[in-house]
């Protein structure tokens, strides 16, 4: 210790015993956050729920297909299509979530719902049921791997055609895939756009 000529007081000298204690919590903490508790989550994790640690991927002939969780592109007339995805630099990148954040009169994001509407009625132009919305808007993250049950029955008659199966088939299959609410009463019905189109070419190629 040493003391201060003005009020003769003691105060700590430079080597404080402070600081071995410290560095042994850090490391400890270190230890315990940065490794052991990874280590036992992980391993809960893989032992219970081994689909979705590993990414809730979907194989088909012993081939991923895709993720239940991110959305892919699909721009077959036989398909059904996916929400948009405003992801950059390409549609749906898992890498880069995020939306276009245009504001809703934006000049941009107008005319990109006019294109889309446009691509949609040419494809089906014997529809003119009003379009679903979220057919035409990106979501904030741009990964939906679902689309809602009214999209998907706006589609129905299009992918019916194409792959020349009855509608009523065709409506089976959307019924089958469709999602309720989150614990019966949290979002809405949805369905899984890589999941259907897997049931549609398990039946018929488009």
């Amino acid at each position: 210790m040493k003391t201060t000529p003005e009020t003769n007081s003691t105060l700590p000298d430079d080597k404080s015993p402070v600081l071995r204690p410290a560095l042994v919590l850090f490391l400890v903490l270190s230890l315990v956050t940065g490794l052991l508790y990874p280590l036992l989550v992980t391993g809960v994790a893989q032992a219970v729920f081994p689909h979705q640690a590993n990414g809730s991927l979907v194989q088909r002939d012993g081939q991923t297909m895709g993720s239940e969780l991110i959305g892919q592109p699909f721009s077959l007339p036989g398909h059904f299509w996916s929400r948009p995805s405003a992801t950059g630099p390409m549609a749906y990148n898992a890498a880069a979530s995020g939306g276009s954040n245009l504001g809703p009169s934006h000049p941009a994001l107008t005319e990109a719902v006019q294109a889309r509407i446009a691509a949609l009625r040419a494809a089906d132009p014997g529809n003119t049921a009003p379009v679903p919305v979220d057919l035409v808007t990106a979501s904030a993250s741009g990964l939906d791997p679902h689309i809602s049950l009214a999209a998907a029955r706006y589609q129905v008659a299009r992918v019916a055609r194409v792959r020349s199966l009855p509608a009523e088939q065709v409506n089976a299959l959307v019924d089958q895939h469709t999602e309720g609410a989150w614990l019966g009463f949290m979002g809405e019905a949805r369905v899984n756009v890589l999941a259907l189109n897997l049931a549609l070419d398990a039946q018929a190629k488009p």
